[in-house]
């Protein structure tokens, strides 16, 4: 179930909307704060050959300032 995503296929170009100022949730870690969510890969409108898997987070914010995250 896609949270705060929207798709408009205009053409050949694939808009996806998200209203950054939303948050649906917090991470399953608790590390991230998820603003917007695909949950899992779906199929473009009109175009089920084509997926996208969206996620939109932000770090989550902790006493001090942003909980470091792993370096890859």
């Amino acid at each position: 179930m896609m949270q705060n995503v929207e798709f408009q296929v205009q053409g050949d170009n694939l808009v996806i909307l998200v209203d950054l100022s939303q948050e649906v949730g917090e991470s399953a870690s608790g590390k991230s704060v998820i603003i917007a969510t695909t949950a899992g890969n779906v199929s473009v409108p009109g175009r089920d050959e084509v997926k996208v898997g969206l996620n939109v987070f932000r770090p989550q914010q902790v006493s001090g300032g942003f909980r470091r995250m792993a370096s890859r």
